[in-house]
């Protein structure tokens, strides 16, 4: 206790650190107090009545924090910015033309940062009159605020609230601490969880004292073991062949390669999840006019369905090859260690290094992809045991993913400006374990 008290004081003596943590909490109360402010025109008494909180659109207002239901001004949040950087990314390993962009440097990320922008606004305007479709009858709006002249206000409203959260997200990025983009994210699904804690303890009697431990015990397992599989990397070890350092012969280092477990991070839940969405959607299009589609709409809605979760966790799998393809190039690797006078030991540089990582990176993502399948089902059977829906969405899929990465990326960087000013870090070796090790590369 003493040493966290301790730590605690070190982080608001220094200056900047404490500015920046003020500066991300002013920030994230504006984005949390936008999401109660309702759209022109609807009433929010009335709210109650349309709020959602079943299958899908029950995960879209978990990680909106509320906001989705409140049909407020911030009601698609950061969603669809977050869609256009993952087009972008697609595009800039896909396309020639950003490829290039991306290796211009400042100048090149600059443009890409805009046409990231321009696309958010796109999508947002498609996915704001599908989200007023949705979302609002006539019963919730005021006498004669239903107009085709309010609906215009609604939708512009709706993308001045989503560019205004990209705009506190990078701004975080900037003056904060963290990741900007993801503590929005993070805040909007923490947000959720006294709610769906207070649901769950109700939802018990005082015989149901030992379950609902049980319950928080399982929790607590599930994040550890989170952590810990996150953390997790292979280090492949880097020998540096011996250089001459101001006239005399330095032996070579020995470095490690550290090749993370899960490289893909998040990314092939929130792909899967943005698939998974399409047969919901097509199905409800045609539900009135065939069975078939009705019965698939009916299915892919509801999230504990074994055809949903053997759908979700299939495309997982696949989305976890894919992305860490598309992110972890081998060739590259083994061609900046060639130029840097590196090489893993009884490996030949060049064309055999690439293939031994290639195979390593290809063996270490099957049990990466295999827990990622797992987690992501994780809330469905949370959900078939008794557990309250919302609540089950924390045992996890990509809410604990991302609490947990933002959480240690955020812990990350404080650990960075301790040790800077040459105070002891948070843990008792000096550091958040996995998160500073440094690179071969």
């Amino acid at each position: 206790m003493k040493r966290f008290i301790t730590t605690f004081k070190n982080i608001f003596s220094i200056e900047e650190l404490r500015t920046r943590i003020f500066t991300t909490i002013m920030f994230l109360v504006m984005f949390r107090l936008g999401s109660f402010v309702v759209l022109p025109g609807v009433d929010p008494s009335k709210l109650d009545e349309g709020g959602n909180s079943e299958g899908i659109l029950g995960v879209i207002n978990t990680f909106s924090g509320g906001a989705f239901n409140n049909v407020s001004v911030f009601g698609l949040g950061i969603m669809p910015y977050i869609s256009a950087s993952i087009v972008l990314q697609l595009l800039t390993f896909a396309v020639p033309y950003f490829q290039r962009l991306q290796k211009d440097g400042e100048s090149g990320r600059k443009k890409i940062n805009q046409y990231t922008r321009i696309l958010t606004i796109v999508i947002t305007v498609f996915q704001s009159i599908a989200y007023l479709a949705a979302t609002l009858d006539k019963d919730m709006i005021y006498e004669g605020m239903d107009s085709q002249f309010m609906n215009a206000v609604r939708i512009i409203t709706l993308i001045s609230g989503t560019m205004f959260c990209m705009w506190i997200g990078e701004r975080i990025t900037e003056k904060g601490i963290g990741n900007g983009i993801s503590m929005l994210i993070m805040i909007g699904i923490v947000s959720r969880l006294p709610f769906a804690l207070m649901a769950e303890v109700r939802s018990k009697n005082l015989e149901g004292a030992l379950p609902l431990l049980i319950e928080f015990a399982a929790l607590f397992f599930v994040i550890m073991l989170v952590v810990l599989v996150q953390q997790a990397t292979r280090r492949i070890p880097i020998q540096y062949t011996k250089q001459i350092a101001g006239g005399k012969q330095v032996v070579g280092q020995r470095q490690y390669l550290p090749l993370k477990l899960i490289a893909a991070g998040v990314m092939p839940i929130i792909f899967a999840q943005s698939v998974m969405f399409l047969p919901a959607i097509i199905g409800s299009s045609f539900a009135d006019t065939n069975d078939f589609a009705n019965s698939v709409a009916a299915t892919f809605n509801d999230p504990t369905s074994w055809q949903y979760n053997l759908s979700f966790a299939t495309m997982i799998i696949l989305f976890t090859y894919f992305y860490t393809a598309i992110t972890v190039n081998p060739n590259s690797i083994a061609e900046d260690l060639r130029r840097n006078g590196g090489f893993i030991p009884s490996v030949k540089p060049g064309a055999a290094t690439s293939e031994y990582i290639d195979d390593v990176l290809t063996k270490i993502t099957l049990p990466g992809s295999l827990f990622l399948a797992v987690l992501a089902i994780l809330p469905a059977f949370a959900s078939m045991s008794g557990i309250e829906k919302e609540f089950s969405y924390f045992y996890g899929g990509t809410s604990l993913l991302i609490m947990i990465g933002v959480v240690l990326d955020t812990l990350q960087q404080i650990e960075s400006f301790l040790l800077m000013k040459h105070y002891d870090g948070m843990m008792q070796t000096g550091r958040v374990k996995g998160r500073l090790d440094t690179a071969a590369v």
